[in-house]
């Protein structure tokens, strides 16, 4: 962790992540959404795609207890705001949209 974000997590701030800082008890998520090909090699189209449920906290507000830059969590399918920085596609979610935090065996 860089010197920077040790002294913000000391101070009661949150982490920022792309230039982006989340407020109070919201995270900033990354995910991806993978082409999606039927058996028979057509691709679905997004409308008719599911929205991905698992992503990365890139970022977290000031107010969120349980999660860390780094985490591999779990989400609602119709949860948070859509938004798209540096060509990534991310979420801006309640740290209450989020289901559960992926673990390593």
């Amino acid at each position: 962790m860089a010197t920077k974000e040790k002294e913000e997590k000391k101070e009661g701030k949150g982490t920022a992540a792309k230039g982006f800082l989340p407020l109070g008890d919201r995270v900033f998520v990354t995910y991806t959404e993978e082409l999606e090909r039927t058996a028979g090699g057509i691709y679905v189209p997004d409308s008719a795609r599911e929205k991905p449920q698992r992503g990365t906290v890139e970022g977290a507000g000031q107010d969120v207890k349980t999660l860390k830059v780094g985490d591999q969590v779990l989400f609602d399918k119709y949860s948070g705001t859509k938004i798209k920085i540096e060509n990534d596609d991310c979420l801006i979610l309640r740290e209450e949209d989020i289901l559960g935090i992926f673990v390593d065996k």
